[in-house]
């Protein structure tokens, strides 16, 4: 099963024929000995980001210093792969409606250029298939890195059920990084933003009104 997924080759050497109307003669013969290496770039192509990608930008450590900081945002980048793989898999299950309904009306189609504009409808909707196959699979390990680094950030310093607890700490850390690049040139909101936050998230914290106890947890139970 897996062997037929993510395989555009069919498709590319059936549309070659019909490439003879869009390319000329020698750059259709071109395309066909390069089928096998365009198969591979394809399958190979980046979808979403690389594990370096996700240390590097996402959880730099200017914006998230701290290991908790880091964990819920790999929860958050987690589940928004989680959730377009969910309506990826049902997109996906449409196309395959609409491709059963093509395949129908072209066994019942007496009209030869009917039968022709169907045919292109049924290559493109298996076209398609093959990228959604692909895409889901780019979801899928980015949802089981995030995973890994859920793990690996998860060290038993911080809470990992209520998001909340950690963000004080953590907001702070990133306030005065931001506060730290401010220069003559920032703009006026630019400025007011950081400083105001950073000040606000001070005196929020002297004050102690954040403070995490069992009531403000309760607020949240563990699901």
């Amino acid at each position: 099963m897996d062997k037929e997924k993510y395989n555009i080759k069919p498709t590319a050497e059936q549309s070659s024929r019909h490439l003879s109307k869009l390319l000329r003669k020698s750059d259709l013969t071109e395309f066909q000995k390069m089928v096998p290496e365009l198969r591979d770039t394809w399958t190979k192509k980046q979808v979403f980001r690389t594990e370096t990608e996700m240390r590097m930008s996402v959880l730099n450590d200017a914006k998230y210093g701290t290991k908790a900081a880091k964990y819920w945002q790999s929860v958050r980048e987690q589940n928004t792969h989680f959730e377009n793989l969910m309506r990826l898999s049902f997109d996906y299950r449409k196309n395959d409606v609409e491709i059963k309904k093509i395949k129908r009306k072209i066994k019942k189609e007496k009209d030869d250029l009917e039968r022709e504009t169907l045919q292109v409808d049924l290559d493109d909707r298996l076209y398609g298939k093959a990228n959604m196959e692909l895409m889901a699979r780019g979801r899928m390990r980015e949802i089981k890195t995030w995973s890994m680094l859920k793990k690996e950030f998860d060290d038993g310093s911080f809470d990992t059920q209520h998001v909340n607890t950690h963000q004080l700490k953590s907001y702070k850390h990133m306030l005065e990084n931001t506060v730290k690049t401010l220069t003559s040139s920032s703009s006026q909101s630019e400025i007011f933003n950081a400083i105001g936050q950073l000040e606000t998230l001070k005196r929020v914290e002297k004050s102690g009104e954040l403070f995490h106890n069992e009531k403000t947890k309760a607020l949240f139970p563990k699901k």
